[in-house]
């Protein structure tokens, strides 16, 4: 008698703490997607207003970053004016620089956090498409991180994910780990 009421506790026990997870999980995507339903909502009441920016590409030769002028639609809330710059590095230079970026490449999130660092979420492609070696990964990098930090003043790093996880690496070479900041000294 005491081993049934013992095992039944047990399983209620197990069942409880089952219960409890999926509770806390659920609370916590529904946050998520409160929070990204908050986000869509607040952009589309946000009067859109342009703004020049920054957008870094490759030089000829690979070997640095050089700003090419845009002026971008920049709504008030940091991760739409966000997109749009990694929008538009995706569709690539219009004034004789390189493309850093894959033009299969396609943003799937992205989100800035209090502190500062935005999280740029992208497909597959940026990693499927990459034309590979330790310069060309640097220049896909920087040409985000830079393109993102000295445009928005919200942004103080970049954190590059791969289709929703984080990846080590874009291309073998360079660590995508931990947030990234801005690398002046590839700018030409």
């Amino acid at each position: 008698m005491k081993k049934r009421s013992i095992g039944f506790l047990a399983l209620a026990s197990i069942a409880g703490v089952v219960l409890l997870l999926v509770l806390v999980m659920g609370r916590q995507n529904t946050r998520h997607r409160n929070q990204i339903q908050k986000t869509m909502r607040s952009a589309s009441m946000t009067p859109a207003q342009t703004k020049p920016v920054h957008l870094y590409f490759s030089d000829k030769d690979s070997q640095f970053l050089m700003a090419e002028n845009r002026v971008l639609k920049s709504p008030q809330d940091p991760e739409f004016f966000a997109r749009s710059i990694i929008e538009a590095l995706i569709k690539g230079p219009q004034q004789g620089l390189t493309r850093t970026l894959p033009a299969a490449t396609v943003i799937r999130a992205i989100f800035v956090t209090q502190e500062g660092t935005c999280f740029v979420d992208l497909t597959s492609a940026v990693t499927e498409n990459h034309p590979g070696g330790i310069q060309s990964e640097l220049l896909t990098i920087y040409s985000i991180v830079n393109s993102l930090v000295l445009n928005v003043p919200q942004i103080k790093a970049v954190k590059i994910l791969i289709n929703g996880t984080e990846a080590m690496t874009l291309a073998g070479h360079i660590d995508l780990e931990i947030p990234i900041k801005a690398n002046m000294l590839l700018i030409r």
